[in-house]
């Protein structure tokens, strides 16, 4: 029995060498040639997004561009390629935990579940999760909703602050998941779902981007906090110091601003309109002193 256990051993000790050998760090891949994959969304205006030539763009893909010159000086590998994968909410933390991406540049909450499974860098954006609605509805809170419908994201935190509130609250709201946040507006539009319940800069990005954005308006108090923050492996250390010590640089140096401005204050495609969203008070006050220690 010892020597089958022994035996037992030696196999799983040879299958966490393999696993391990068969996935090099990062800034190693990329000093032998390789290419930095970052992952990138669909629909997540301001954030990340596929603009009128579907290519990806936003406040996020454009840090990530300048992490992406951080690491090659750090390898130097000026010719590093820079490859772009697009991800949904139900694949983004996969993509990243299995290694299919380096980085995700989104809108991707930062929270204690989460971080089990991928590390996160210092975050760029602190918001909340409020309601779309069209503009002629009388939601004004979710308790507005007892006995209606609720649509979210699939695989988002709003989604489950949603439902934890509908089981407190006993509120009898039918919630029904999208498989993205375009879907999830074009539900509210339709009349499919009474409200959209995600991060609030999302839903003015989003609603400024429709066809008719006056026939919609957010609100409702915030039903959670969200630190927004670009993803990655956390089983990667040396990646994570790099990526973690260009974004505190970006901060404290203050060349974060014009890009936030570029997004948040100026227009943006595809309908060249600005959002003109400054920065909060509470981004400001994290800001002085840019770490990825969130506490919770």
């Amino acid at each position: 029995m010892q020597k089958n256990g022994w035996r037992l051993l030696g196999v799983v000790g040879l299958a966490v060498l393999a696993s391990g050998a068969g996935r090099a760090g990062v800034l190693d891949r990329v000093a032998s040639g390789g290419a930095l994959v970052v992952a990138h969304r669909e629909s997540s205006i301001p954030f990340s997004y596929l603009d009128g030539k579907k290519e990806a763009v936003g406040y996020a893909v454009d840090l990530c561009l300048k992490l992406a010159e951080a690491v090659r000086k750090k390898t130097g590998a000026k010719a590093m390629p820079v490859q772009f994968l697009q991800v949904t909410p139900a694949n983004r933390i996969a993509t990243i935990e299995e290694g299919k991406a380096d980085l995700e540049c989104g809108s991707t909450t930062n929270n204690a579940e989460r971080r089990q499974k991928v590390a996160f860098t210092i975050p760029h954006f602190i918001t909340g999760a409020r309601m779309l609605v069209r503009a002629d509805s009388k939601v004004d809170r979710i308790e507005d909703l007892y006995g209606k419908t609720l649509v979210s994201t699939k695989g988002t935190t709003p989604l489950k602050a949603a439902e934890q509130a509908n089981r407190e609250r006993l509120l009898h709201i039918t919630i029904l998941e999208a498989p993205d946040h375009a879907k999830a507006v074009e539900m509210v539009e339709t009349g499919e779902a009474d409200a959209f319940v995600m991060d609030d800069v999302l839903l003015y990005g989003l609603a400024a981007n429709r066809a008719k954005p006056e026939a919609l308006k957010v609100v409702g108090k915030f039903l959670t906090t969200e630190p927004l923050a670009i993803m990655l492996s956390k089983n990667d250390p040396e990646f994570k110091k790099l990526i973690d010590e260009e974004m505190r640089r970006l901060i404290v140096s203050k060349e974060i601003q014009p890009i936030y401005d570029k997004w948040f204050l100026k227009a943006i495609p595809p309908n060249d309109k600005p959002l003109n969203l400054p920065v909060s008070y509470l981004l400001k006050d994290f800001w002085k002193y840019p770490s990825d220690f969130v506490p919770f």
